[in-house]
């Protein structure tokens, strides 16, 4: 299931048409993995370590984290990964980006920074940070490098005119309200 939106996310991406809004193929795409995590987590829990092995776990926190348009799954997910960090099923990193891409959503802010826009000039910028003071201390709790780092190590990508900036802005927020996100 990842490997299938790894492709069609590559394919997508190659002719610009990912990042007009959320594509629809890439919606169905997430639907369908997301039913297919659905059935497991009712019949066996969340799908960690133990269960599926270390590849098939980051597979299922990678299909929890695409599952954007499902906002109730999601947060279901983001409960059941908590446990299973908790129970040492999971690792701490992947609460943490799932974490932050449910508050980013919900239009708050992010705790560990993993949730990034363009910037103007190309480069990642991190969507708001809540008590962005402590970010790193937070960040090297769950494993995750400095924030400065991860931002180094980033390739800009081209920047989108003020325009196309704007346009995709406003797609972005009423997708998140049309799917509940936001009121």
């Amino acid at each position: 299931m990842t490997r299938e939106d790894e492709r069609m996310r590559d394919k997508l991406a190659a002719d610009g048409s990912l990042f007009e809004g959320y594509h629809p193929i890439m919606d169905a795409l997430h639907k369908h993995n997301a039913a297919r995590l659905r059935m497991i987590i009712d019949e066996h829990g969340w799908p960690g370590a133990t269960l599926v092995g270390t590849d098939g776990a980051e597979a299922a926190w990678r299909i929890a984290q695409h599952a954007i348009g499902e906002p109730a799954f999601q947060r279901r997910c983001l409960a059941l990964l908590h446990d299973a960090v908790e129970r040492g099923d999971a690792p701490a990193w992947q609460a943490a980006f799932l974490e932050d891409r449910v508050r980013t959503f919900e239009g708050r802010g992010q705790l560990y920074a993993t949730q990034f826009d363009v910037g103007a000039d190309g480069r990642p910028v991190p969507y708001p940070i809540e008590d962005a003071e402590h970010v790193d201390e937070r960040r090297a709790g769950v494993g995750l490098e400095p924030l400065a780092e991860q931002i180094a190590k980033a390739r800009p990508e081209p920047p989108p005119d003020a325009e196309t900036r704007a346009r995709r802005e406003r797609l972005r927020e009423q997708w998140l309200r049309d799917v509940g996100w936001r009121t």
